[in-house]
């Protein structure tokens, strides 16, 4: 005689009950699809807002000039520079020739560094001719045109240390410089060997 087999009447209507009634939503934690069944409250965005991008570093420090002058602007700077020395060390220091020649030495480093790569052999050569204009207001000449020749003469052959100094420092900046400049120049002309190369490999 066969049995036939029953299901027990609570977990029967344990699982009827678990198929119709929504489970209850955690509190504190906004309404997923699917959770429970129950809809998005109205006026709440679906996904979060994109974060604003980063703001990048504010440069503390302007960079520094770096103009580019001709050979002849470069030659023209250092003297009105050095002239402008010269008057104010006359003015300030009573002609002091170490206060000149120190200051000499920055006027013929800018003047090599700003001097564009076309004109860098100017730079050693204007350098001296602006140290005889600026020494001029401290060379303490008396007299006509031949007795401020002669003190100009005699000043830049005592104080030919400085000169030599200075125009020493623009020697290596423009040496340094152009060697920078070839330098790029060979590895452009090489990319562009290389991207003609692979052009034509391409092509055929």
């Amino acid at each position: 005689m066969e049995q036939h087999k029953t299901r027990h009447p609570q977990r029967r209507a344990f699982a009827e009950g678990a198929a119709v009634y929504p489970v209850p939503a955690r509190p504190g934690r906004p309404d997923r699809p699917g959770n429970g069944g129950r809809p998005r409250p109205a006026g709440r965005p679906a996904t979060r807002p994109a974060a604003a991008p980063a703001a990048g570093p504010v440069p503390l420090l302007r960079r520094f000039p770096n103009p580019r002058l001709t050979g002849l602007g470069a030659g023209l700077f250092a003297s009105a520079a050095m002239l402008v020395v010269g008057f104010l060390d006359w003015l300030i220091l009573d002609g002091s020739p170490t206060a000149y020649g120190l200051l000499f030495l920055p006027v013929s480093a800018l003047t090599a560094l700003w001097v564009r790569a076309a004109d860098l052999v100017t730079a050693p050569i204007g350098v001296p001719i602006a140290f005889a204009v600026g020494i001029v207001p401290i060379a303490g000449g008396t007299g006509g045109f031949g007795g401020q020749a002669m003190a100009v003469f005699t000043a830049l052959a005592v104080h030919a240390g400085w000169l030599y100094g200075g125009t020493l420092v623009a020697g290596v900046i423009t040496c340094v410089r152009k060697v920078r400049d070839m330098g790029r120049r060979q590895r452009a002309a090489a990319a562009a060997a290389s991207a003609a190369r692979v052009a034509r490999r391409s092509a055929q």
